[in-house]
């Protein structure tokens, strides 16, 4: 084989590598994969925080033993690893770290919902068992209500609204990872995730219906977190 077939398998490698990194992105940048919430995260992230030192993953499915974990977003920065879920909720929002659940009141009706804190501990794990060649500190927990909810208690430690959590990237200042290593770190969590489809999305489904008991409503409020939106009472 001569230097200039070297160079022209070489070439096509690389140019199938890229055409396949941009599908990957185009899918999981397309609206019908992201709900309100995560739409407008997408936007200030890239607004703030660009290439090299930040990478941003969205609508990620990891297989773990005892099923599929979906994580809103993955900002991968050589700042750490931020596993991102996003709650786009309005009304007043009554928290507490330590309880299962969470209550908004909307219009003088209250409803319950899940801990974000307790349910990204899953997604969490999944992550830092994925990229366990980093210290587990490296990899850290993050809350966004991106709606226009007001807390009524102490806002949770790790719990931001949208332009809190820019500000809380934006201070993170020590460096945990080298350019090389965030590179290293996409490329294990895109070799890992799940196709981004709606069967990939119907399996995730299945399988919260399998671990909880849940009906299709609750899981899908579960996973999205994304409500109607409306004017605060």
């Amino acid at each position: 084989m001569n230097t200039s077939t070297i160079l022209l398998i070489g070439f096509v490698a690389l140019v199938g590598l890229a055409m396949g990194f941009a599908i990957g992105r185009s899918q999981s940048d397309s609206p019908s994969f992201q709900n309100t919430g995560e739409a407008l995260l997408v936007r200030e992230v890239r607004t703030h925080f660009g290439a090299p030192n930040y990478h941003l993953m969205n609508h990620i499915t990891l297989q773990m033993q005892d099923g599929t974990t979906q994580v809103d977003h993955i900002l991968v920065s050589r700042f750490g690893v931020f596993v991102i879920e996003t709650k786009c909720y309005n009304g007043w929002i009554f928290a507490n770290a330590k309880h299962a659940n969470w209550t908004q009141v909307l219009f003088q009706k209250k409803s319950q919902f899940q801990n974000p804190i307790l349910q990204n501990f899953r997604h969490v794990r999944a992550v830092q068992e994925l990229l366990d060649f980093l210290p587990a500190d490296c990899v850290k927990s993050v809350v966004v209500f991106t709606g226009d909810a007001a807390f009524k208690t102490e806002v949770p430690s790790g719990v931001f609204n949208l332009a809190g959590f820019v500000e809380h990237i934006k201070v993170q200042s020590a460096e945990l990872l080298s350019l090389n290593r965030v590179q290293f770190c996409v490329g294990r969590l895109e070799t890992a995730r799940l196709a981004i489809s709606k069967e990939t999305d119907v399996e995730h489904v299945e399988n919260l219906r399998r671990r909880h008991g849940m009906s299709v409503g609750s899981i899908e409020t579960l996973r999205t977190g994304d409500r109607k939106r409306e004017p605060r009472p």
